[in-house]
């Protein structure tokens, strides 16, 4: 008969909580976590085959002008995705291709700043970008899901992933109250402990437990989680999509670790494609567009 784990009183994985006890001990009895954001995917050109396009319409020039022998290294496929995209709409690779073109933009941020102001948001639509959000808690994700149009998302699956520890994240003023930072990660400790304690009644770790068991248990096992333990996804969005969410979501009434999370995801993004993300001004941590609704 395998051994079963008997709660006690105010127990913790770093032993008994008192109130003496600091912030920095108290957050080590749990698995304090930051959201992590993760670029890891953004568009790629082949330019062989944009050159053979631009050799039929007569827009060589337009490559010339990104000067792909000497800068491979130097090449911004988001934004040169996105100043394509706009170009073929109205055939404006070089005047005179389109009759109605007499003349055209020949700097990138000029164009690209004119497609912002414009609201030809279209093209942005072309320009994903892949991420994994890192340590962000089932409260945010079910914020994140609300933004459907132009998103693909892979959630770590709590039917299938055991929980062991609860991760958690901290707010700052959170940090500051001593007396709920205690009695928080006491019950964190908790719930933690019959965590474990499920595991060991149901025996999952015993070698003739099929998956299909294992599945079913864990899946009854995660609703005694907290809604604000740490999990993960990969979150793909388009670059039109990435305007609205990072204005929304940084906006002063939102809720505050999707602020933390897309402040970052922002700063990302301004290095990436900083013609398509430049025109942000950070005011009070709101990430505020200088053209809305793109």
């Amino acid at each position: 008969m395998r051994p079963t784990a008997v709660l006690t009183d105010r127990w913790s994985p770093a032993g008994p909580v008192t109130p003496g006890r600091g912030v920095g001990e108290l957050l080590a009895v749990v698995k304090s976590v930051e959201p992590e954001v993760h670029l890891i995917a953004r568009p790629e050109l082949d330019y062989d085959e944009i050159a053979r396009y631009l050799a039929d319409v007569g827009g060589q020039s337009w490559l010339e002008r990104l000067d792909r022998g000497e800068l491979d290294d130097q090449l911004n496929d988001p934004q040169n995705l996105a100043e394509f995209a706009g170009r073929l709409c109205y055939r404006s690779w070089e005047p005179g291709l389109n009759p109605n073109v007499t003349r055209v933009r020949t700097d990138q941020s000029d164009y690209l700043r004119n497609i912002l102001r414009s609201m030809h948001g279209s093209v942005l639509e072309h320009l994903s970008f892949s991420f994994v959000l890192h340590n962000v808690s089932r409260v945010l994700t079910h914020e994140l899901v609300r933004h459907r149009p132009g998103t693909a998302i892979s959630q770590e699956s709590m039917r299938f992933v055991r929980l062991t520890d609860l991760p958690f994240w901290f707010p700052d003023w959170a940090k500051d109250d001593p007396e709920l930072m205690k009695r928080a990660t006491e019950m964190l400790g908790e719930m933690e402990r019959f965590q474990r304690w499920l595991a060991d009644h149901f025996g999952l770790d015993e070698e003739e437990v099929r998956f299909a068991e294992k599945k079913h248990r864990t899946s009854f096992m995660r609703r005694f989680a907290p809604e604000g333990v740490a999990t993960g996804l990969v979150w793909t969005a388009n670059a039109r999509t990435l305007r609205h969410t990072l204005q929304a979501r940084t906006a002063p009434g939102a809720e505050e670790e999707i602020r933390l999370l897309f402040a970052r995801i922002g700063e990302v993004m301004v290095e990436e494609a900083p013609a398509l993300f430049g025109d942000f001004e950070v005011d009070d941590g709101a990430w505020v567009p200088a053209w809305r609704k793109v």
